[in-house]
């Protein structure tokens, strides 16, 4: 039976990967000075110009995606009884998960058959979008809902998440780190390595002093924990760096052999978090 797979905004999947596998979208807002934008993941939504106000010590807020939102989307195919796969934003970072599981309920209310199953894929940024892409192809090559579900369920605690934090202060203005210690980091110049843990929470890791060495350090932890690199699509993200993604691509490619490696930047919201200048890598490997 034909269904549908549903994501978010915070996948940071590039608009043309989208767009080839049809893949339906939820927008989160963003607030940056006082003015409301809708990540709609690069369909009129303007990164360049973002990331240059991030790059000059804005700070941007984000709203999670409310309940009336999700019972709307839904409500569509619900009402077409087509199935939907809905692969969301970790819950340990947003409430949106489990408001679309309260939408879900309202519907049932309303509805006699809701067949709208939702997976917490515990990943944020390309993380997610990693888990969204494969699905996606699963999906083309023919997988039923059923049997995707059950792959996604056993693969999305092996997403390697890397992440460095190029701009401490933005962790400052944004509340995550002390005056103190963003003084004391950016006269070091220390940059913070960030992973997602099984339970879809961004902790501390570590913390490197220089931009290149925080970048092989990424490189080196991707490495030693990758499972079958030649199989693999890795995407590296980044805010407004496209010079140091290309770095660390080279990088990758003269120790390993891969599938595929993807650049592309993250979108505004997963941005609004980090700061310019992040950049991470997000692969397959052992499990967390």
């Amino acid at each position: 039976m034909e269904y549908e797979i549903i994501t978010d905004s915070c996948c940071d999947l590039p608009l043309e990967i989208i767009e080839e596998y049809q893949i339906e979208v939820f927008n989160f807002i963003i607030s940056i000075e006082s003015e409301e934008l809708v990540d709609d993941v690069g369909v009129s939504f303007d990164k360049v110009h973002f990331f240059k106000r991030l790059k000059e010590g804005a700070t941007a807020s984000t709203s999670q995606i409310n309940v009336h939102t999700y019972i709307e989307k839904f409500k569509q195919y619900v009402e077409k009884n087509k199935p939907v796969l809905y692969l969301a934003f970790s819950s340990g970072l947003s409430g949106s998960y489990n408001n679309a599981l309260q939408a879900v309920e309202i519907l049932k209310e309303e509805y006699k058959e809701v067949q709208i199953t939702i997976v917490d894929t515990k990943a944020a940024s390309l993380g997610q979008g990693l888990l969204v892409y494969e699905a996606a192809k699963r999906k083309r090559e023919g997988m039923s809902l059923n049997e995707l579900v059950e792959w996604i369920e056993e693969h999305k605690n092996s997403v390697h998440s890397w992440v460095t934090v190029d701009d401490i202060k933005h962790l400052q203005r944004g509340g995550r780190i002390s005056a103190t210690a963003a003084t004391v980091g950016s006269i070091l110049s220390i940059k913070p390595i960030i992973v997602m843990t099984s339970e879809g929470k961004l902790v501390p890791y570590s913390k490197v002093r220089g931009r290149k060495k925080s970048l092989h350090f990424l490189v080196d932890q991707t490495l030693a924990g990758i499972i079958k690199p030649e199989n693999q699509t890795i995407f590296i993200g980044h805010v407004g760096v496209f010079e140091d993604a290309e770095y660390v691509k080279k990088l990758l490619e003269s120790k390993e052999v891969f599938k595929q490696i993807i650049i592309t930047s993250y979108g505004p919201t997963i941005a609004s978090h980090t700061g310019f200048g992040s950049l991470a890598l997000f692969s397959f490997g052992n499990e967390k």
